[in-house]
């Protein structure tokens, strides 16, 4: 299970995304440009100690994202609100790759296209957005529970 981040707006974000990946053994693949500048720096300030524990990789581009060997173990998962399945109606699988959009214009046309499957995960009428993060973490959780990928219990004491 891989998640990864188009184009991402808020340092923060990706900070919070790198914690999630540490904290639930998932890989974590940001792609360039940022609306920031992505600076091993300013990863390390928003990431905290988390990371050092992290699986990531930069993609210069959606292209080399697409050309990465990665794409061959799995499908590419789009969350959008765009034409999507309900979270509750998809099935995951254990190579899928979990694709989110910008914060602020969330995936363009391209990124729509390359998808295999595009997920919303449904809202109260009301609701407008969840913060990235917070939809990934639901996402991820979703998946590696379908998959029986969740990290094995440990002591954290």
């Amino acid at each position: 299970m891989r998640l990864a981040l188009f184009q991402p707006d808020i340092p923060q974000n990706v900070g919070a995304a790198l914690r999630l990946a540490a904290c639930l053994d998932v890989d974590l693949e940001v792609i360039e440009p940022c609306g920031f500048p992505l600076s091993d720096k300013a990863v390390r300030r928003a990431a905290l100690d988390y990371g050092r524990l992290a699986r990531w990789t930069r993609r210069a581009s959606f292209e080399d994202f697409l050309a990465a060997p990665e794409r061959g173990q799995g499908r590419l998962v789009l969350f959008t609100t765009q034409g999507a399945t309900p979270l509750h109606d998809f099935v995951f699988q254990p190579g899928d790759t979990l694709l989110f959009g910008r914060e602020s214009s969330g995936a363009p046309p391209e990124v729509h296209a390359a998808a295999d499957a595009r997920v919303v995960i449904p809202l109260a009428p009301e609701a407008r957005s969840l913060n990235l993060t917070v939809t990934a973490a639901i996402a991820v959780s979703e998946a590696l529970r379908q998959t029986g990928g969740f990290p094995k219990p440990g002591n954290h004491d």
